[in-house]
């Protein structure tokens, strides 16, 4: 752990937890802007191919409609470990964009077993279907990450961490 101070990250975090963590999980809140400048945001399922997720969704919905419109989009990834103390999570700025269902990313993803977990309840199906892909900026930020569960239940105000992804 590094020294406090204002505006650096406390917490060291590899690119290999953020990637674990992002991963590991299925569940995100996606913040985007429609074009009248009205935030909005959505818990979504998720499918995580590296640092890239995938989110199925109908064209007609807010979140596809506004991503269409402007793809400036906020990530936070809750990542419980206990059911006890508050979450870690990460969060961070991306871009997304909207995809058909017959995309070729989508469908080379799909023929290799990568989108399983948003494909197999008939989303290929949908008639007004389609795919948000959501790549981070360079910066994730962190908290409670790379930290015990004491650490952070001592000292949460010095839980923050930041990782510059190299992909």
């Amino acid at each position: 752990m590094t020294t406090t101070n204002d505006t650096q990250p406390t917490v060291t975090v590899s690119e290999e937890d953020v990637v674990r963590a992002l991963g590991r999980r299925s569940f995100c809140t996606l913040a985007s802007v429609s074009p009248a400048g009205r935030p909005h945001a959505a818990g979504v399922l998720y499918e995580a191919v590296g640092t890239t997720l995938y989110v199925s969704t109908d064209r007609t919905s807010r979140k596809a409609r506004n991503v269409a419109a402007n793809p400036h989009v906020g990530i936070c990834v809750p990542v419980r470990r206990l059911p006890i103390g508050p979450p870690s999570s990460l969060q961070f700025q991306a871009t997304a964009d909207v995809l058909a269902l017959d995309d070729a990313d989508i469908t080379r993803l799909v023929e290799a077993g990568k989108l399983k977990s948003i494909t197999g309840h008939g989303e290929l199906d949908l008639p007004d279907g389609c795919f948000l892909r959501i790549a981070p900026a360079r910066r994730i930020n962190t908290y409670g990450l790379g930290l015990s569960l004491r650490r952070l239940l001592k000292d949460p105000l010095n839980a923050a961490g930041a990782v510059e992804l190299t992909r």
